[in-house]
């Protein structure tokens, strides 16, 4: 039983890190669209943020596997 319920946690923790990343992604082409002249400063920032979604995303999939 534990271990589908690791599954399910894993599987949540995937799925909210591709909504984070969609959303960061969509509000970074928003920005840019509107402030074309900001496209670098926008596109690190962008690169940043989904970079730490993803690394909670991971510690979130390590945690539910490990609490196996």
């Amino acid at each position: 039983m534990t271990g589908s319920i690791a599954a399910i946690g894993a599987g949540l923790a995937a799925i909210g890190a591709g909504v984070g990343i969609g959303k960061i992604g969509s509000s970074a082409m928003e920005g840019i669209a509107r402030q074309p002249e900001a496209a670098s400063k926008i596109q690190t920032a962008m690169l940043i943020a989904a970079a730490f979604v993803e690394a909670v995303a991971l510690f979130a999939v390590v945690v539910a596997l490990i609490a196996n």
